[in-house]
């Protein structure tokens, strides 16, 4: 918005209500398409009270990140269209959206709707989330069954029933699901629920004395997906009712879709005759993804990334290699990982090198057996500058000792989670004035010798993972 209209704006009268709209658009302008969509979306206008404004979030937790993180610039934005403003005070109003359609729907019993509902709870037990469709799946060697198997599920219901879904955290099970319910809701009626929110509503219609809608609600729909039905695990009465629903949806020839982290005969505190039901339909895994996959994955990422943003985001190939090579554990990681190589690159305005990105991503790799100790890293300083051990903790201070020992100090500083009277007892007992000082030291040095910073990237990748492989 430029000068001129929000001038206008200002120079009307004050008892002309807030234009929420035009301080939503201003809050996306200012402070971004991600947090405002995220964050800033979801509050309301209330009212306007005297020199404050009143506002509503659905949540006591929205409410505290936005108070916390936001509130200043949400101020600023407003005071932009009402000099007088003075602040900002939050209510938290659940939504009732979800209350009002169940009531719409009651009242319309003839409406074909394509999506169930619990009726009379604000919570939607659809999970259908657009963004995770078959398109945007991304195939290779350790997904391509299940992947097949999905998408002909969706082309054909009943073509193999149930199917059962398993793979390791993070793998892609649930993206799955959603394309397929996505595919599917357009002509059938769609339940998409978890595992734990099943056993939820299990448990709350026994306390109200409501089983048999309950019974209505699972066993009328046309497809029944379930994510992670591990955590039924255990509730005897819970499984006894989901037995039944699972034969009554199977004698009406509807499709059944279920993920787990496990095999079916691999499910602990399960009845058999349930293990025996998941067993008899269309079993896939989804393995660790390959090589090839993880890099498919970064790029594609990255892609959508650059799609949603202005600022194009380059990822070095060094980089992209080593994360494909290094991150292997789940698909979730891989995507975590990329998550944390942008946020760096926003908030120090520059890509990380080989170094920093071991540093940034160190909790995500697979560092086992490269426990990081004060004596590795003195060890590895030492063999760097060519000095011995006894010279770096020896009380001499020649120039050519009082470096390699300061960073030596200032890598164990920033590299272990030792206090400074324990690093200080590593170098030969120093106070830890000494260590401070050290460190200090390094922090100036960096700032205005590239050399050093060239120096302490060698050494981290070096002490993180015990390579000579240099930047």
């Amino acid at each position: 918005m430029n000068n001129s209209n929000i001038n206008k704006k200002l120079n009307s009268s004050n008892a002309q209500k807030i234009d929420w709209k035009l301080i939503q658009d201003q809050m996306k302008n200012k402070l971004g398409l991600d947090i405002y969509e995220s964050w800033l979306k979801k509050i309301d206008f209330v009212e306007e009270i005297n020199n404050y404004v009143l506002l509503s979030v659905p949540t006591r937790f929205i409410r505290d990140w936005i108070v916390s993180r936001y509130l200043d610039q949400i101020l600023n934005i407003i005071r932009l269209f009402r000099k007088d403003i003075i602040r900002v005070e939050f209510k938290i109003i659940e939504p009732k959206r979800y209350i009002k359609e169940n009531e719409v729907n009651s009242k319309n019993p003839d409406k074909n709707e394509n999506i169930s509902f619990i009726k009379d709870s604000y919570l939607q037990y659809n999970r259908i989330d657009p963004n995770k469709k078959f398109e945007n799946f991304i195939i290779g060697a350790s997904n391509k069954l299940a992947y097949e198997a999905s998408l002909k599920v969706s082309e054909n219901i009943s073509h193999y029933n149930p199917l059962y879904i398993y793979g390791g955290v993070g793998m892609g099970k649930t993206h799955l699901l959603n394309s397929i319910a996505y595919e599917l809701k357009k002509n059938n009626k769609v339940m998409f629920i978890s595992a734990e929110r099943f056993m939820y509503q299990f448990v709350k219609s026994i306390k109200t004395n409501d089983m048999v809608k309950f019974k209505d609600y699972f066993r009328n729909t046309d497809i029944l997906l379930i994510d992670d039905i591990q955590f039924m695990n255990g509730k005897e009465a819970m499984q006894e009712e989901f037995f039944h629903t699972f034969n009554a949806l199977l004698d009406k020839e509807s499709q059944i879709i279920i993920s787990a982290d496990r095999a079916p005969n691999k499910l602990s505190r399960i009845q058999e005759r349930i293990k025996s039901r998941f067993a008899g339909g269309l079993v896939v895994d989804i393995q660790k993804p390959d090589y090839d996959l993880r890099k498919k994955i970064i790029e594609q990422k990255l892609q959508e990334f650059n799609n949603l943003h202005s600022d194009q985001f380059k990822i070095s190939t060094d980089i992209k290699d080593f994360i494909s090579k290094e991150i292997t554990a789940s698909i979730r990681e891989l995507v975590g990982a990329i998550n944390r190589i942008i946020s760096f690159s926003r908030i120090y305005n520059k890509m990380p090198n080989l170094a920093e990105t071991k540093v940034v991503l160190k909790d995500l790799l697979n560092l086992n057996e490269n426990k990081v100790t004060i004596d590795l890293i003195q060890t590895i300083v030492c063999k760097f500058f060519k000095i011995s051990k006894n010279e770096m903790l020896s009380s001499r201070r020649s120039r050519y000792l009082v470096r390699p020992r300061q960073t030596a100090i200032y890598l164990t500083k920033i590299l272990t989670s030792k206090s400074l009277p324990e690093i200080g007892r590593e170098f030969s007992n120093r106070d830890h004035t000494t260590i401070i000082h050290s460190v200090k030291t390094i922090e100036k040095l960096k700032e205005i010798d590239p050399d050093m910073i060239d120096n302490i990237n060698k050494l981290k990748n070096q002490i993180l993972y015990n390579k000579e492989n240099e930047i």
